[in-house]
């Protein structure tokens, strides 16, 4: 156990945040394994609809840092891939298309002009003067 008061609230903190990042990794989980479970019975306009949830949780845990990037774009993939192969299968021929993903976009910094240069006149630099010794 830490001693010193700021290493106690971090550990404090971590602990709350360590459950709030299990909590929506476990959401995640369960509306993946939803839409799958509806896509394999065969349920497919509520497969939609569960693939649309899954894909906006997936947003969700990617935007939140507790999935990295390309992992939710993995994952995004797969569903809609499974879910193409059993419209196809089923003679539907209206096709999903993936949710946009959901990209961090830096603040866009207003644009200052840098300053004039100041022209200064610089003194001229000291010649160097040769002597010659003689032995």
């Amino acid at each position: 156990m830490p001693n010193i008061k700021s290493a106690k609230k971090r550990v404090l903190v971590n602990t709350k945040k360590t459950e709030q990042n299990k909590i929506i990794r476990s959401e995640l989980k369960t509306a993946i394994k939803k839409a799958e479970l509806l896509i394999k019975e065969g349920a497919l306009d509520q497969a939609q609809v569960a693939v649309n949830a899954a894909f906006s949780s997936i947003d969700s845990a990617c935007s939140k840092n507790i999935i990295h990037k390309n992992k939710a774009s993995n994952k995004k993939a797969k569903l809609a891939k499974k879910l193409s192969a059993a419209l196809k299968n089923a003679g539907v021929e209206e096709v999903v298309a993936p949710a946009p993903v959901v990209e961090k976009v830096a603040p866009v910094e207003e644009v200052k002009e840098a300053p004039a240069k100041k022209t200064t006149t610089r003194k001229p630099r000291a010649k160097k003067v040769e002597t010659t010794e003689e032995k």
